[in-house]
């Protein structure tokens, strides 16, 4: 099976202030934009979702090491809002033990496993260089004198002196790290790395911004992740949707996990589980947008979860209640996304059980929940933007990145354009 295209069988007071300040605007699409100097803080530019490991007897493989020792990570990602400083997030919220960072990076990347020479900045933590994160913790670096540029290229690099388990990690990266021996943070290349197809323990990075840009957070499973897309060209929806909202000082951070469900865990835990960690608490949220329940309507009765009971409309619609109503409370907006069609996914594959015409009606009945219900401030049509006209169970060939499961580039692209800023922001 190919890992890109099964993947989804795949802080503080400040930041409520922060949240409160960026309530949406009842006067235009374009959303408010405070420009008094005192409101600047810091807001989300970039984000990976933390994932538990599974056991080895689930259908997939982690393919990540079972710890790294005395060695250096070092690990790609495209930010969206640029800014005069900015700060690292490491999450160690699966650990069960203290996570040990001796030192760590960040800088602009040059491609491949390269830096740009003279951009390298080092981390520090309470003024120290390495830092400690407790189990079910994260640590957030000291701020960084890196000034960077909207939808800047940045590679951040850890060493972990002891032996480290691998117990926070993100599965569908969509990009490859680089994994050498030694302290090699400030290295300005690693030609000797072993590729790692998968992150760890890094979560996220928060930029300075002086008019508290508001943030877009994309809630899925693979579709969000990206599963599909050009591994490396940063071509997943949200990354699309970041590029059209950046010349606009809008945020995008991806809380995608491929293989999430609304109500089950396994490749991470529930929506409702992490709903808060992941998008709630992101500096900066204003809208969420949740495209979510593939894989809660596919995974029973497949390899995926074979002694699951069926998934009803009725259950998967009351998971989004519950996100609709604790998005509200927190005064973010909850955009709700129409689930794809998946007809004929993982075909002639001890997975094919994924779909079948009962489970697609339970879809359908999703969707039109979605768009009739008024449960959502507003709705994504996704469904409608990647459906083939001539078979709406399918995708559109165009769009199909070859599984019949997840978008290809041109897909996830056309997913992105379906968002304008009524529907991100209100009227």
């Amino acid at each position: 099976m190919n890992r890109f295209n099964l993947s989804s069988l795949a802080s503080s007071a400040a930041l409520a202030a922060g949240l409160a300040a960026l309530a949406p605007s009842a006067a235009a699409a374009q959303p408010a934009v405070q420009t008094d100097v005192a409101r600047s803080g810091w807001v989300s530019s970039w984000s990976a979702s933390p994932q538990p490991l599974w056991e080895e007897a689930f259908v997939l493989p982690t393919e990540m090491p079972a710890e790294l020792r005395g060695q250096t990570l070092r690990q790609t990602l495209m930010l969206s809002l640029g800014g005069p400083r900015l700060r690292v997030v490491l999450s160690n919220r699966y650990g069960t033990q203290p996570l040990e960072i001796g030192a760590g990076s960040v800088a602009l990347a040059a491609g491949g496993t390269k830096i740009r020479r003279g951009s390298s900045r080092g981390l520090a933590f309470g003024g120290r260089p390495g830092v400690t994160v407790a189990p079910g913790a994260q640590a957030v670096s000291d701020p960084v004198d890196l000034p960077v540029s909207a939808l800047a290229e940045l590679a951040v690099s850890l060493y972990f002196p002891q032996a480290t388990p691998v117990a926070t990690f993100h599965w569908g990266a969509q990009q490859t790290g680089a994994l050498v021996r030694g302290d090699a943070t400030a290295s300005a290349e690693l030609p000797d790395a072993q590729a790692l197809q998968g992150r760890a323990f890094l979560a996220g990075i928060w930029v300075e911004s002086p008019s508290r840009a508001p943030v877009v957070v994309a809630f899925g499973d693979s579709l969000t992740d990206g599963n599909g897309s050009t591994p490396g060209a940063n071509r997943r929806w949200p990354d699309y949707l970041a590029r059209r909202l950046a010349p606009q000082g809008i945020g995008v951070a991806n809380a995608g996990i491929s293989g999430a469900r609304v109500w089950g865990d396994k490749m991470g835990v529930n929506a409702m589980a992490r709903f808060d960690a992941d998008v709630l608490s992101q500096p900066g949220v204003r809208t969420v947008v949740m495209m979510m329940g593939i894989n809660d309507i596919g995974w029973p009765d497949s390899g995926f979860a074979p002694d699951d009971a069926p998934m009803t409309a009725a259950r998967l619609t009351e998971g989004y209640r519950q996100l609709a109503e604790a998005a509200r409370l927190r005064g973010v907006r909850i955009v709700g996304g129409t689930i794809a069609p998946y007809e004929g996914s993982l075909h002639g594959t001890p997975l094919s059980g994924h779909y079948n015409p009962a489970k697609d009606a339970v879809r359908r009945e999703v969707n039109r929940w979605i768009r009739e219900s008024g449960v959502f401030d507003a709705v994504a049509d996704f469904d409608a933007v990647l459906r083939d006209p001539a078979h709406p169970a399918r995708l559109r060939p165009a769009y199909d990145s070859g599984d019949n499961l997840h978008p290809n580039d041109a897909g996830y692209q056309a997913m992105a354009q379906a968002l304008d800023m009524a529907t991100l922001f209100g009227d």
